[in-house]
């Protein structure tokens, strides 16, 4: 066992600057990193694992009704809430997923009990809803917990071709715990706007969220559909694996490789086998934290 623990998170990269979100709203975003770092800290400190870590931070993003994930989440074009949530252990590369659930709380809880619980690795839906009744997970009976005034404006704003930047932020941790196993959560409320049923990158194993103890964890966020085609977070993986890259130029390579076929941003963080991470991003700001042993912590939202 070793002192060599390590999580890092982030809330969702946007191009905003400091004037559209405002001091007290970047002041709320800045309180609501700092608990989910403290969150997954506190285990990896106390010697649990980097799946509780990142399924703890991931959960405390969820709760806040700032972060596009779980409480706060996007609203589809119908008006409803549908969420994608994924999680992976490195060391033994199991992972479970969750795709257009709706009612369940914390859907990364909902993908860790899948990933310990059953046969798949995907399950979506109603389907997926049924799984989280059964194992007796929290389910919200009144949909309004997960609705802000914010996002409703943002669905009117989209309807009418009037919004700028569309919400598709996702929350994420990657984690290193006492004991050198890696692990890797993402959880989304998806695109303001988006069809009916649309399934994003966060869910998808290799795309928005992978780990491997023996090369990295990647939790992604962004252009789910480029995310997708680009296959980032294994993408990462390959270049570290394969090249032998370490992880801050593989994840800068995996960002811009395909840059001129497949457009929009791609943002993500990332850690190796010793502890070294990864911020990389191309949006105007990315939303961000990491601690790194008995450390002070790190956030951050802008460049400087």
């Amino acid at each position: 066992m070793t002192n060599n623990f390590v999580i890092v998170i982030h809330g969702g990269a946007e191009d905003k600057t400091r004037e559209d979100i405002g001091p007290e709203k970047e002041a709320g975003y800045r309180k609501g990193l700092a608990e989910a770092l403290e969150a997954g800290w506190n285990i990896l400190n106390n010697g649990g694992s980097a799946v509780e870590a990142v399924e703890a931070a991931v959960r405390s993003l969820e709760d806040n009704s700032l972060f596009n994930a779980g409480r706060g989440g996007a609203l589809t074009i119908d008006g409803e809430h549908e969420f994608d949530a994924a999680i992976m252990d490195g060391k033994t590369l199991k992972a479970g997923s969750v795709a257009g659930v709706k009612s369940v709380k914390n859907p990364i809880t909902l993908a860790r009990t899948i990933m310990e619980r059953s046969e798949h690795v995907i399950i979506s839906g109603e389907g997926a809803k049924a799984f989280a009744e059964k194992e007796n997970l929290e389910l919200i009976a009144n949909d309004n917990y997960f609705t802000t005034a914010e996002k409703v404006e943002e669905l009117e704003k989209e309807k009418q071709h009037k919004q700028e930047e569309v919400t598709k932020d996702t929350v994420g941790a990657v984690a290193l715990d006492k004991n050198g196993n890696l692990a890797a959560a993402t959880s989304t409320g998806g695109l303001t706007g988006q069809h009916k049923g649309r399934i994003g990158d966060s869910p998808l194993i290799g795309c928005g969220t992978y780990a491997n103890n023996e090369v990295c964890a990647v939790s992604c966020t962004g252009d789910g559909e480029s995310i997708i085609r680009a296959v980032i977070a294994h993408e990462v993986y390959a270049l570290m694996k394969y090249k032998g890259l370490p992880v801050a130029e593989a994840a800068r390579q995996a960002r811009e490789m395909y840059h001129d076929k497949i457009e929009k941003d791609r943002n993500l963080i990332a850690i190796d086998p010793a502890g070294n991470i990864a911020l990389e991003y191309e949006t105007k700001l990315m939303f961000r934290g990491y601690r790194k042993g008995n450390n002070a912590p790190f956030i951050a939202i802008w460049e400087d």
